[in-house]
């Protein structure tokens, strides 16, 4: 007879030796991970359709069998389970040297590929010779050092995703969006883009959820180059890519938040809630590190903004007969596309922003109008010093390799699960103005009931003081909050509610922190 534990405290218990069959859980997903290692340092396996398999259904297997052994005894309702305790999961000794591990292998990934075994002009050899079967199934050409990436990526989102729902069986919101991510994940980021590089090899490679400044290189000339010589095809992608930057992004996080693409679209996101879940309380929630993440983000977005503007301006030309779009038309369409937003932000919006956010806008705008209206951009796309060319590298190597890659996920165990949407991630920075402006959605709280356990700051990974708001009953709208729901799945109380629309039927915390004597459900049938 199976016992259940009932043990039901916030703070969680010390971690306990493993099981039996826990241990020999992990041995089966480390035997996954043997066989890849192995393959990288040069074995060679004599069927590796068969060996890939046996490793990615042993990693797959090990940690499925392991999240059932250790959440089918436990009550549904989220604890810590001792994540303080553990060293892997509190930047203890494990915690470092798993670091350590995953920041080395996105550098020999980015930088040093040749050492996985990629070959540019023959067989390749090593761990990525044993993903040609794969690669060569699914889209007809050999493997690449991003093919062994994506493939370990949808399979690290697939089988923690299901240790996600386990712990999280509770909150059938938090299952929905679980299974959302792994699906775009899985179809949209992963089997689609290589079925369609069989299908009609011109066309680019293309995750369809990408959206820039996330895509950064969409629109590049290569890639406009390949969009319009795929023909419709190609044509529709690249139509949708601009109507998902001005038209369905906007709309979207205005219904729902920038939740719909952060906590339930994305695979950085994805990967951050279910391979970084264990890591998620590790988020810095002091001031410091808020004022130094809204600089360093939107810094980010004017980098790629000046970027792009750059690129697509090098490619453009002067003659009305050949291009309907010339470098001159294109300048001042970003220059009055910019001013309307900034216009908009300033008059309509103002109040809704802090005063360092002000002057933090009002000086951006102000150097993007500079380079523009001093004609900086020269026929070879030049910005002062630096060519576009070079932009592009150096973002590329600066904020897509370094800081999306290296430090965005090799730094899970040390700053947290969430340190690449919060500090470099263009697109949440986008979204996340979106929402603080105009957006529908806000987290609601009841400030009668909060008990001020602290749950909702520990399991935020935003590093959103959650608590702080619960106990005013101030509801949460911040640019950074990616709707992820946890806070509202661990609190005991019930109070926090995520919502969209306007808010009604919520207690005035006001006079209840002000001790006013008040009749709460006259208050609450009131509205």
């Amino acid at each position: 007879m199976t016992t259940i534990d009932k043990n039901m405290a916030l703070t969680g218990q010390p971690p306990k030796a493993l099981a039996p069959k826990q241990r020999l859980a992990t041995l089966i997903g480390f035997s996954g991970l043997i066989i890849l290692l192995l393959a990288s340092f040069g074995i060679q396996f004599p069927n590796k359709g068969l060996w890939l398999t046996l490793s990615l259904l042993a990693i797959f297997a090990g940690v499925t069998w392991f999240t059932v052994l250790s959440y089918q005894q436990k009550s549904k309702g989220i604890k810590n389970d001792g994540v303080w305790f553990k060293s892997v999961s509190s930047m203890g000794f494990w915690g470092w040297m798993a670091g350590i591990a995953i920041t080395g292998f996105y550098i020999v990934l980015y930088f040093f590929p040749q050492y996985l075994g990629l070959v540019k002009e023959g067989a390749n050899t090593g761990v990525i010779a044993l993903f040609d079967p794969l690669s060569r199934l699914l889209s007809g050409n050999p493997a690449s050092q991003w093919f062994v990436y994506g493939t370990m990526y949808t399979v690290a989102i697939l089988a923690f995703g299901i240790k996600f729902i386990w712990k999280y069986r509770h909150n059938r919101y938090e299952i929905i969006r679980t299974i959302s991510v792994m699906f775009f994940q899985a179809a949209f980021a992963f089997i689609i883009p290589e079925i369609m590089a069989r299908l009609n090899g011109s066309l680019p490679y293309y995750d369809l959820k990408n959206i820039w400044p996330l895509n950064y290189n969409n629109f590049e000339r290569y890639r406009i180059n390949g969009f319009i010589s795929s023909g419709d095809i190609g044509l529709a992608l690249l139509i949708f890519g601009i109507l998902s930057v001005f038209v369905i992004s906007p709309i979207l996080t205005y219904r729902y938040g920038k939740r719909w693409y952060c906590s339930w679209v994305c695979g950085c996101g994805g990967l951050a809630e279910t391979a970084g879940d264990a890591f998620r309380h590790l988020s810095d929630k002091t001031v410091k590190a808020w004022k130094i993440e809204r600089w360093v983000v939107h810094s980010v977005v004017v980098f790629v903004t000046l970027m792009t503007t750059a690129v697509i301006y090098s490619y453009l030309g002067n003659d009305t007969s050949k291009y309907w779009l010339t470098k001159s038309s294109f300048l001042i369409g970003v220059a009055t596309l910019l001013t309307l937003v900034f216009a908009w932000a300033m008059v309509f919006k103002r109040k809704q922003l802090q005063k360092d956010a002000r002057y933090g806008a009002i000086g951006y705008f102000v150097v993007i109008m500079v380079l523009i209206s001093m004609h900086v951009f020269s026929g070879e796309g030049n910005i002062f010093l630096f060519k576009s060319e070079t932009l592009r590298k150096s973002y590329g190597f600066l904020i897509g390799s370094i800081f999306s890659g290296v430090i965005g996920t090799g730094f899970y165990p040390i700053f947290g699960n969430r340190v690449w949407c919060r500090f470099g991630c263009p697109m949440a920075a986008i979204l996340g103005f979106q929402q603080r402006l105009f957006s529908k959605f806000r987290i609601t709280t009841n400030g009668g009931q909060c008990i001020s356990c602290g749950n909702c700051s520990t399991y935020c990974e935003m590093g959103i003081d959650v608590r702080a708001y619960a106990q005013k009953g101030e509801n949460i709208v911040r640019s950074s909050c990616v709707g992820c729901g946890i806070c509202s799945a661990v609190c005991p109380r019930g109070v926090l509610k995520l919502e969209n629309g306007p808010m009604k039927g919520r207690i005035e915390a006001r006079q209840v922190l002000l001790g006013n004597d008040v009749d709460l459900m006259e208050m609450v049938n009131s509205r």
